[in-house]
């Protein structure tokens, strides 16, 4: 049940032990009850030896696939949950800590609670690390049961929930964060899993079934698993709002759980049988197919010059190249368009025997770009459909003579070369103001139906401030559908007659879809004329979504697939969820795709590709339209680069671009022959 950071780490006993799941991964173990791993790479695992006798609980280690003790003297171990090299388990009436030598001390007294507990069950770690929260069973017959939080700098404890403040509250036995501000709590005694709002102790009962209920667990995929001491059993949950399934399972009694360092597993204690077992992560049901695929990437346009780059100024300072994304001008020339984020669009020939680009437009004297703001700049660029006629295209560029002001301009190309745009046909359709330098958005991209589409981030800091996301008032933290053959209104532009809140009072009529923190990469399918996003989390979550008109994606009130904040809510109605999430164990900060068209790649056919900028892992994503949900996310081995943004040429061909000092930041995807 508990999340810890554990990118890299694998469970020492290999992968070979866990590919026949359930085999135990342990056996003779005395009553273990809950699992956690350390940053060591080892499963930790608490044995109560004999129920009620003090003295004879220790704390176990599978290390290499051998099991040894760890820690003795322990009265009844249970939750058990390792924070910066520390362990610490709710232990009958105290909750302990063991130091990485295996020293036991008490850390909070029974005596320092706010009414001295009965039966401390299980523990959770907030994300941030600054509070443990434990759960009192209390006399296991529905009576003085209580959940508390404890400072970890500190030892201060104080009051969550108890039988007052949660009526029906029973047996609270299981505990995991759901998000950072909310706590999911499973009660031994009622078979029901209820959110807690930690702000004010408010709760909501979200699901029911598990009798005898012990341990939570998320995936790093937004599902949740829930493990039955009682029953034996093991559910899955795929989504928020969906109902549990029973995983199969050959155990004796399910007790507290966690996620193996793998994420394929989830690592679960069986209490009677005196074992530790690894049951596959997945929900029967909603399989997704990570199998690897025979695709890779390479570097295009090994010749490239950039023309007027140097990777050093005239200073000796490094000056790395940005191509911020690629495109074409959508005008049978095939050739391949890559701009800058300082300001500078290339153009050259789509041929790999290419030796040098040309400059179509410099605007570095107009764009403000800095690599300790690297998110302001040129970001966004896009040819209008019928470019071949009229020469217009469009760009979004953080302006150098305003603090924190984004601009989104027409430019055309030059009457007289054809090969060249004219900076002097510039003509501003938008102003966009921002409170803070970072979360612009940046992407422009014309739909099927002709109109531009605009994404605004949501005017930045953290946990959107200004509550921008939602608010209709603002353009901020939306994606805007403007026309730009038309102008009405006193605009540059119109306005989309059919823009889902054209006419409603204290709307911006711009607005095509809010709610959105940060995307960062939007692109419609060539085929089904779908707009798909890769949104930027805050604390703990990437996502992908599939853009809607009038669609409210619940930032910042819900980030991903979980409540975010004080104000914090569950799945409703009126909020589209993403179709697909992964935990900052992953990635921290996603780079949005498109979906491949190309022809030449038929394993890529139809499936999204995405990556992350910080792990630099890239994948491939399919939805299943009639199902409703994604059922494969292939991961491509990549460059192992950060990934700044994706792009296509005329034909399809998909490319991820990346900063360079060496000019070779274009890669292309490629059938990989598995060498």
């Amino acid at each position: 049940m508990r999340r810890l950071s554990l990118a890299g780490l694998f469970l020492l006993c290999g992968a070979s032990a866990l590919a026949d799941a359930p085999k135990p991964l342990a056996t003779g173990l005395k009553s273990p009850e809950s699992v956690c791993l350390g940053t060591d790479g080892a499963a930790y695992i608490t044995e109560i030896g004999e129920f009620g006798k003090d003295g004879d609980g220790q704390v176990s280690v599978l290390r290499d696939g051998k099991t040894t003790v760890f820690a003795k003297g322990l009265d009844d171990p249970k939750g058990i949950v390792m924070f910066q090299n520390i362990l610490y388990v709710a232990d009958k009436a105290r909750v302990v800590k063991i130091d990485a030598e295996g020293k036991v001390s008490t850390f909070v007294a029974a005596e320092s609670f706010p009414k001295k507990p009965l039966f401390l069950n299980d523990i959770a770690l907030d994300p941030e690390g600054a509070k443990l929260f434990v759960s009192d069973s209390g006399d296991l017959m529905g009576k003085e049961g209580a959940v508390y939080s404890i400072d970890v700098k500190t030892g201060k404890t104080g009051l969550v929930i108890d039988a007052k403040t949660m009526p029906g509250l029973h047996t609270p036995n299981g505990l995991v964060m759901d998000g950072a501000s909310h706590l999911l709590v499973l009660d031994f005694g009622t078979a029901t899993l209820s959110r807690v709002k930690l702000v004010d102790g408010s709760s909501k009962r979200i699901a029911e079934g598990f009798d005898g209920g012990d341990g939570l667990t998320w995936d790093k995929f937004g599902r949740l698993f829930v493990t039955s001491w009682k029953t034996a059993q093991v559910f899955g949950i795929n989504r928020p709002g969906l109902k549990p399934v029973v995983l199969p399972t050959k155990l004796e009694s399910a007790a507290d759980s966690c996620l193996d360092a793998t994420g394929r597993f989830v690592l679960v204690p069986d209490m009677k049988a005196g074992t530790l077992n690894a049951i596959p992560a997945v929900v029967p049901g909603f399989e997704v197919d990570e199998s690897p695929l025979p695709v890779g990437l390479e570097t295009a346009f090994p010749k490239l010059k950039w023309t007027g780059w140097e990777p050093t100024n005239d200073e000796g300072q490094v000056t790395p190249l940005r191509p911020i994304l690629l495109t074409h001008f959508g005008d049978g020339s095939n050739r391949v368009v890559v701009p800058t984020q300082q300001g500078v669009i290339h153009v050259f020939a789509n041929d790999d025997s290419a030796e040098a680009t040309k400059i179509y437009l410099d605007i570095r004297s107009k764009v403000r770009y800095a690599d300790k703001q690297n998110e302001e700049g040129l970001l966004g660029l896009v040819f209008h459909p019928k470019y071949k006629e009229n020469g217009e295209f469009f760009v979004f560029y953080t302006d150098v003579k305003k603090e924190m002001e984004n601009v989104v301009s027409r430019f055309k190309v030059s009457k007289n070369d054809p090969t060249k745009a004219d900076p002097e046909s510039e003509e501003v359709l938008l102003r966009i103001e921002r409170p803070f330098w970072n979360h612009d958005g940046g992407t422009l991209a014309f739909g099927p139906d002709g109109y531009l589409y605009i994404a605004l981030g949501d005017g930045g800091s953290g946990g959107d401030p200004h509550e921008n996301g939602q608010n209709l008032k603002t353009i901020l933290g939306q994606v805007l559908r403007i026309d730009v053959d038309h102008k009405g209104d006193g605009k540059k532009y119109a306005i989309p007659k059919d823009n889902p809140f054209v006419g409603k009072k204290g709307a911006a009529p711009e607005i095509y879809a809010y709610g959105l923190r940060n995307i960062w990469r939007m692109a419609f399918d060539r085929k089904t004329g779908w707009l798909w996003a890769g949104e930027v989390g805050q604390n703990l979550y990437e996502e992908i979504s599939i853009i809607k008109s009038g669609g409210n994606y619940g930032w910042n009130i819900r980030e991903s697939l979980h409540p975010f904040g004080a104000k914090g809510v569950d799945v409703q109605p009126d909020l589209i969820d993403p179709i697909w999430e992964y935990h900052h164990d992953v990635g921290k900060s996603i780079t949005g795709g498109l979906v491949y068209r190309g022809g030449k790649i038929p394993e890529l056919e139809g499936a999204y590709l995405y990556a992350d900028y910080v792990s630099a892992k890239v994948w491939a994503l399919r939805y299943d339209e009639a199902k409703g949900r994604v059922v494969a996310n292939h991961e491509i081995k990549g460059p192992g680069v950060p990934v700044l943004s994706f792009g296509e040429d005329e034909k399809g061909n998909a490319y991820l671009m990346t900063h360079t000092q060496s000019g070779k930041g274009i890669f292309r995807f490629v059938k990989s022959t598995g060498k």
